[in-house]
């Protein structure tokens, strides 16, 4: 355990060396967080005090409806279209890298953007697993709950690797999810562990957040407490999207890895090797 728990530290290690020579990678992230918030803001505000909302808040029954269904559905997709299509430009740049090319912002976006297809398609099939999740949780508080939870980390662990498969095999979304299972199976344990590194790096960064903002508020003074606050909201924020570029950049390489057996020259091929189990 202690072992995998090392590779994937340097993993992510070597992911931030890649993110490092292409930093503009970043803005991806960013943009899809912004795109996610003005999706939220559109179907939120319609909604902000409707009687229609206000109807189904007062009434169990209500909240039954087949449209709060529909309107849920519409969400999700919208949510995992945008995500997918920001991730799908990040992880193109990044196998450009691997690949010895210099990506650009507008390599990421036309790669996505000759993609759609594919994207909406996994948008669709991503937001129908959403809504089946959501429904099993709500028929029973617990025992939903821990179902939903269970077969959403089996869910996210079968679709690891559904973009880098949409982005360099150019499949449909079904097959992107098979080809990702397939992988999985051949990267039983670090692939997923890679992710935890990464959380354990940003984690232990996001901690430092606690020193400007506890300096503002010893101080006493209204306008440090503000600047100390706001300093470590934006730390926060830097850290989330260093960490989602980093989780795509690894995806890539192990993908790229597992498919055809390539090694990213930014990549040591005996960390690569040890993510593997031979069958």
């Amino acid at each position: 355990m202690f072992t995998a728990l090392s590779n994937g530290w340097e993993l992510a290690k070597e992911s931030y060396r890649v993110l490092m020579l292409d930093k503009e990678l970043l803005v991806f992230p960013l943009l899809s967080g912004l795109a996610c918030l003005c999706v939220l803001a559109s179907f939120a505000l319609p909604l902000m005090g409707s009687d229609y909302v206000r109807t189904i808040m007062e009434d169990e029954q209500a909240a039954q409806d087949p449209l709060l269904y529909v309107i849920a559905f519409a969400f999700y997709f919208a949510n995992y279209f945008v995500i997918t299509f920001f991730n799908t430009a990040l992880v193109a740049c990044a196998i450009i890298r691997f690949n010895g090319g210099d990506p650009t912002l507008g390599d990421g976006f036309r790669a996505a953007g000759s993609r759609l297809g594919q994207i909406f398609g996994w948008a669709l099939v991503s937001a129908t697993v959403g809504m089946v999740l959501r429904i099993i949780e709500s028929r029973s508080e617990r025992a939903g709950r821990f179902v939903a939870g269970l077969l959403g980390m089996a869910w996210s662990a079968a679709s690891y690797f559904v973009v880098p498969v949409l982005v360099v095999e150019k499949v449909g979304p079904i097959q992107a999810l098979k080809r990702s299972f397939a992988i999985l199976r051949e990267t039983w344990g670090e692939t997923l562990v890679a992710n935890f590194g990464i959380g354990l790096i940003v984690g232990l960064a996001t901690l430092l957040a606690v020193i400007p903002a506890g300096l503002g508020v010893a101080s006493g003074e209204p306008a440090l407490m503000m600047v100390g606050i706001a300093v470590a909201v934006l730390w926060v924020i830097l850290l989330s999207l260093v960490s989602a570029a980093l989780k795509a950049i690894t995806i890539g390489a192990l993908y790229l890895y597992a498919s055809d057996g390539t090694v990213p020259e930014q990549f040591d091929e005996g960390l690569l090797r040890a993510s593997f189990v031979s069958r």
